[in-house]
């Protein structure tokens, strides 16, 4: 399993309620990142994340994110994002 893989399936398992779908894709030379879908049901945002990831030639790049309720998301290690480049979607 790759480590792509390996991070979605620590989010759709971990303990954490909500599972947000990211989506990044480049426009006009600009990185773009968007929040695509949100769900507390782990079995939906896998089904979900496995419908957007089965796209041929998709120019886009997802990721699950696992969050807790009524935090400060800029204070724990690791928050909904995603660092984009050209080279992710060649």
């Amino acid at each position: 399993m790759t480590e792509y893989m390996n991070m979605i399936e620590t989010a759709l398992t971990d303990s954490h309620p909500l599972k947000l779908i990211l989506k990044g894709w480049m426009e006009d030379g600009a990185g773009i990142v968007a929040v695509v879908y949100a769900t507390t049901d782990p079995n939906k945002a896998r089904s979900r994340i496995e419908e957007l990831t089965s796209v041929e030639n998709d120019e886009n790049f997802y990721m699950v994110y696992s969050v807790p309720f009524d935090v400060d998301l800029t204070q724990i290690g690791h928050y909904p994002s995603i660092a984009i480049s050209k080279e992710d979607f060649e």
